[in-house]
Formats: C-alpha cells, sequence, structure tokens
C-alpha cells in the first residue's frame, strides 16, 4: 500500500506530521511515520479519539504566505454538500462533504479552494461544536 502524507492535529494542540498506510475512517486507530527531526523513522499508533483532524497534504509545510479562499466560487458546484464546521478550539473550516454523519466517528472535508495545500480532511466528530450547511 502506498505512503499517504498527513498532518495529525490533536485536541490537544499537538501537531504531528508523517505517513501512513493504514488510516481508514472506520478504524479507532492507524500507524503514523514521523518525519520530525530525531523522530525520522519512529512509528507510532494514533488514536482517533484524541484527533481534531486528520489533513491529507500535497506538502508538510505548505506555504505559510498563501491566503487560502473561503467562499466558493459563484456558479461552481463542489462534489457534495457545502458545509461549514465550527471546531471545539473556535477553528473554523469551510468545504464540502458526501458523507457528513453525525453518528459516524468523522467524515471527509474538501477544502474550498482547489489550490489549497490540503487534499482533503478527515474531521472528528467529538471535536466538533457545531456543523451547518451552506
Amino acid at each position: 500500500m502506498d505512503l499517504i502524507k498527513i498532518v495529525v492535529r490533536y485536541t490537544d494542540g499537538r501537531v504531528l506530521r508523517g505517513y501512513t498506510h493504514d488510516f481508514f475512517p472506520n478504524k479507532s486507530l492507524f500507524h503514523l511515520k514521523l518525519i520530525a527531526d530525531g523522530n525520522k523513522n519512529k512509528v507510532i499508533e494514533v488514536h482517533i479519539k484524541e484527533l481534531k483532524a486528520v489533513f491529507f497534504v500535497k506538502d508538510f509545510f505548505g506555504n505559510p504566505s498563501y491566503n487560502e479562499e473561503k467562499d466558493f466560487e459563484e456558479g461552481k458546484n463542489p462534489h457534495g454538500r457545502k458545509i461549514e464546521v465550527t471546531f471545539k478550539d473556535g477553528e473554523i473550516l469551510s468545504g464540502s462533504t458526501v458523507g457528513y454523519d453525525p453518528n459516524r466517528p468523522g467524515f471527509f472535508i474538501f477544502p474550498v479552494d482547489p489550490r489549497s495545500n490540503n487534499l482533503k480532511i478527515f474531521v472528528i466528530s467529538t471535536a466538533v461544536t457545531k456543523v451547518r450547511y451552506l
């Protein structure tokens, strides 16, 4: 199985970067091969219940000077339903989803901006205070 580049954000604020080969949305844990200095090649178990979200990314650090589009382009219909997610820490993400169900452990969001560093985001339901369709 191919290695997938991800950034993992925990509810306590920790951020880890690395590769996974066994992430599945219906599993309670997966493995992360860390890229951080001093930890290269270290593999850890990541438990979904401790997370805020899993970001599937193009690049581990993105472009900090890029201002990502937050609004949908007029006349463009995204794949799935437009959605806004508010996390318990106050962060708000907008995008589209095809699989939101509040009774599942999480759901995928696809970013508004096609030039975003994020390809998709797996949002952990317990880290969310509000979900709103746009």
